[in-house]
């Protein structure tokens, strides 16, 4: 069990962040990109194709390979007016980003919607590309996103060829630019395969072909986990303290071969590519807890306050595990693939991870709690470094290899 960190003030999580520092365009080379090192309390300086050599041999690395959809539609009202729709996520009984991708001819999903005040209940916007006619029409309105339904004539292309033709790149909004024909290919990592993300896994943008074959010369082993990216990883914490956040849920998929793998190196040191790939490790710890706890007949989700509720006691790592895979065996399952809404912050204990692989984050925002719980305070001095040392920040920006204190 961890400490409940739901009267944290977010304000002490806020740090000066100015606009020259957030890195609006990628490096010409991925890995030419900085690394900033925190380990045994002290930082260092590195770039980030020398990461192999600050890798233990005994290490393994865990990588998030969703893959970015062109999740961004503009629409051009008659009156001349601009609608800008942000897709977030499929309605719920359409299941995951991936799921919703492979639909014809109509699909509902949430979205953010630039221009909404402009665009009336009923409207039906459309537009025409290479011979298809796309149309969307504002459905619902609800607490944070808008529900849209899409449509199209066309019976024999699937919703993620249409998002090919008419969608763009879903850069950040705090890029405050348009999309550029290079973010195609930049805003995707190099070993991506499975759609469903509307926000890349940034840590894993300075990753290279060279990267990965050095990291196989040295033989550290190399795993692969899902977490679609929701546009919720953007969302600043607006509340006072963390206990009126509603933290986003994310879809989460692995198999049965990548948790055997990780029972066989249990004592060994695994480094998360990504918070997002933190989340999804430390999330099937709490799974495996709770299919203890329960006896699960189906597969569980994870709430953003369950970790702080459950009653872990001394179960390990290797129990937690161990006892999943038994339960995906019982149940004749090679695959999990679940909902995490966990919420990591000062006060939770990392269960899983030696260290991580992250960029520089937003102040007030849940990934920056997470790294402060990983790190302590010293999120305050890497912070500050980083700033002083002119690394560059956010999603296109500069990485870093921190390691559990």
């Amino acid at each position: 069990m961890s400490d409940n960190p739901r009267n944290l003030q977010i304000a002490a999580f806020d740090y000066p962040l100015p606009a020259e520092k957030i890195a609006a365009y990628p490096l010409e080379n991925r890995d030419q990109s900085r690394l900033l090192q925190f380990k045994n309390k002290q930082i260092s300086d590195h770039y980030f194709c020398e990461l192999p050599n600050e890798i233990p041999s005994n290490a393994w690395l865990v990588f998030n390979e969703t893959k970015v959809v062109p999740a961004r539609l503009i629409f051009e009202k008659n009156t001349g007016g601009r609608i800008e729709v942000f897709c977030l996520e499929p309605a719920a009984e359409l299941g995951d980003m991936h799921q919703a991708l492979s639909h014809t001819q109509t699909v509902m999903i949430h979205c953010l919607v630039g221009g909404a005040s402009k665009w009336k209940k009923g409207t039906v916007l459309r537009q025409e590309k290479e011979g298809i006619q796309l149309y969307a029409e504002l459905k619902t309105k609800e607490q944070d996103s808008f529900v849209l339904s899409f449509s199209w004539q066309s019976a024999y292309h699937t919703f993620a060829e249409i998002l090919t033709v008419f969608g763009q790149t879903p850069l950040p909004p705090y890029l405050k630019r348009e999309v550029v024909a290079a973010d195609a290919s930049r805003y995707q990592t190099v070993y991506a395969t499975k759609e469903g993300s509307v926000a890349a896994p940034t840590a894993g943008l300075h990753f290279t072909p060279a990267i990965m074959q050095e990291l196989d010369k040295r033989s550290i082993v190399k795993t692969q986990v899902i977490l679609h990216v929701g546009a919720g990883t953007f969302k600043p914490v607006k509340a006072l303290t963390l206990s009126d956040h509603q933290m986003h849920y994310e879809w989460i998929e692995v198999s049965l071969e990548f948790l055997k793998t990780w029972q066989s190196r249990v004592h060994q040191p695994l480094i998360a590519v990504g918070t997002t790939s933190l989340r999804t490790v430390e999330s099937l710890y709490w799974i495996g807890v709770k299919i203890m706890n329960t006896q699960a007949d189906s597969v569980p989700t994870l709430s953003q306050w369950e970790p702080y509720q459950l009653d872990a006691g001394s179960i390990s790592v290797q129990e937690a595990l161990a006892n999943l895979i038994q339960w995906m065996e019982v149940k004749k399952l090679d695959r999990l693939v679940t909902q995490t809404g966990l919420l990591i912050a000062p006060g939770y204990t990392i269960k899983t991870c030696s260290g991580l692989i992250t960029n520089f984050h937003q102040p007030r925002s849940t990934l920056l709690l997470l790294i402060a719980a990983l790190v302590g305070e010293d999120w305050k001095k890497i912070y500050s470094y980083a700033l002083e040392n002119n690394y560059r920040f956010l999603s296109y920006g500069d990485s870093s290899l921190l390691w559990k204190s």
